[in-house]
């Protein structure tokens, strides 16, 4: 069974860049699609990115385009770059099928990280 631990999370100003990471164990990802979540207070669970390296995609919310880069192999990252008060959330990591990786839904996504959390400062 994969497991997902995510790291890189913390405290920074509106404007500043921050690297998450999300590192796999207990199986092999390689086939998989690889993804991050978020969710807010009193917010549902919100698709950030997705990527897979099997007809190599990398997909992303609307809201994060041209800002946050997902990249890797295991470890996974999410580079965020000119942060918003607005992305401030627990961040999750997530698994699922490599056909899946463009599905926001969060029912398609199998294997969850525990979350990590992001604070941005205005």
């Amino acid at each position: 069974q994969v497991q997902l631990v995510e790291s890189g999370g913390g405290s920074v100003q509106a404007g500043d860049s921050l690297r998450l990471s999300c590192l796999a164990s207990g199986g092999s990802i390689s086939r998989n699609a690889m993804g991050w979540f978020r969710q807010a207070p009193g917010k549902e669970r919100e698709f950030v990115a997705g990527m897979r390296r099997i007809v190599a995609t990398t997909v992303y919310a609307d809201s994060v385009k041209g800002r946050f880069t997902i990249s890797g192999d295991n470890p996974v990252y999410l580079q965020m770059n000119s942060l918003k008060s607005e992305a401030m959330a627990v961040y999750f990591c997530a698994t699922t099928a490599w056909t899946r990786v463009s599905s926001p839904r969060s029912d398609d996504w199998s294997t969850w990280g525990r979350g990590i959390q992001v604070t941005v400062s205005s």
